[in-house]
């Protein structure tokens, strides 16, 4: 009988090693092979690591039996509590919700990335508690909370992100997905990239969180990996959404929903605005495949303070991760080196949007006319390496 303190001991050092080593694909099935009823009453390795195994009391302690003053953020997964263990550590608790075989899934699944994977851009997990019927998992404490929180429904009085901070905030996240796709073997698909699941740190760095839906990618010699659609509407990758096919360019196009409410202030899905404005995708696309107007894509609280030129480059990469074609989209290391140069040029009084120009912006390529945009989508073929080129002159 299975039981997760025994996968956990198993893989616990394989995560330490987690990097350019290669991740056994068969782990890609453990969810689906475990034993569920297992780990009802996990079994305690004494040769594991104790200290990533709490009891319920502990993390009942931690929360102050998980007082709703403790509560900093709810979701599909469930209540997320405040909490301090019992050495002083800040913590970040996720409970379960109590909904059956699927959410011990991933919760299982959440658990074993995270025990593999390490990367300044990936939330590290602390510990989990699995007694009982309960799930428990315990994070670093990122104090600024969600990427979301900062973006959208601002109550009175909280400043806005500034656009130097939302192109580290993108920089980050990139960086963080191209580890996922390149330094992971084989890759990981995140499958879950939104606004909610981007937590800040103090200096409002960003680390990619909730693994529950993640994926292994294909195995040598197989182009994509077919999975049941799952992802949060706004999000997803139109050839994922029709036909259950997952690749790391699913990924990049989740992303470039990310970079436009970055961009824009605006969630990529919002049903109180007007009909034909609640798709952020749809809405945005008249302006992102006309230079003319891409600049009433900004943020109305950036106060037009951003430079032209490195506003412009953004939403060009934005549009490069939302091309229909998945082969049309960036890989993410391009997409982290064209998010570079763009950071390269921060906003401040020497660049300020009064002194710039639109014609100081790089010219379109020869083929991506906004006629060509809008019937054949952001891209035609063979303009992403033009636009790239364009985006690091």
């Amino acid at each position: 009988m299975s039981c997760f303190s025994c996968v956990s001991s198993r893989h616990r050092e394989a995560g330490r090693r987690a990097g350019n080593h290669p991740i056994n694909h068969s782990l890609s099935n453990i969810a689906d092979s475990i034993d569920y009823e297992g780990i009802s009453s996990p079994k305690v390795d004494e040769s594991s690591d104790s200290s990533h195994q709490f009891t319920l009391r502990e993390l009942a302690a931690a929360t102050r039996n998980f007082k709703e003053a403790n509560l900093i953020g709810e979701g599909g997964f469930g209540k997320v509590y405040r909490g301090q263990l019992a050495g002083g550590q800040v913590v970040a608790i996720k409970q379960l919700n109590r909904s059956g075989r699927q959410g011990s899934k991933e919760f299982l699944v959440e658990c074993l990335m995270l025990i593999m994977l390490h990367h300044a851009h990936l939330v590290s997990l602390i510990g989990y508690c699995a007694q009982g019927d309960e799930r428990l998992l315990v994070y670093e404490y990122m104090s600024q909370g969600s990427l979301e929180r900062h973006l959208f429904d601002l109550p009175p009085g909280k400043e806005p992100l500034d656009w130097n901070t939302r192109i580290n905030i993108a920089l980050g996240v990139a960086r963080g997905l191209a580890y996922l796709h390149n330094e992971v073997k084989p890759p990981v698909i995140y499958r879950d990239m939104k606004s909610a699941n981007v937590l800040l740190d103090d200096d409002f760095n960003p680390k990619l969180s909730d693994f529950g839906l993640a994926k292994l990618g294909p195995e040598e010699g197989n182009t994509h990996v077919s999975t049941a659609v799952m992802g949060t509407y706004g999000y997803c990758a139109p050839e994922y959404v029709m036909s259950g096919k997952l690749t790391v360019r699913s990924d990049l196009y989740s992303y470039g929903a990310l970079l436009l409410e970055l961009i824009t202030g605006r969630k990529a899905f919002d049903p109180s605005k007007p009909t034909g404005e609640q798709n952020l995708i749809v809405w945005s696309r008249p302006f992102l495949s006309d230079r003319r107007r891409f600049l009433q894509l900004a943020d109305p609280l950036l106060h037009g303070s951003y430079p032209v030129r490195a506003f412009y480059k953004l939403t060009v990469i934005a549009l490069m991760c939302l091309a229909e074609n998945p082969h049309n989209r960036p890989a993410s290391r391009d997409l982290v080196l064209a998010l570079e140069h763009v950071l390269a040029e921060p906003y401040g009084t020497e660049n300020a949007r009064s002194k710039a120009s639109k014609t100081d912006l790089p010219p379109p390529s020869a083929s991506s006319s906004s006629q060509d945009c809008a019937a054949e989508g952001p891209f035609r073929a063979g303009d992403k390496d033009g636009y790239m080129h364009l985006l690091l002159k």
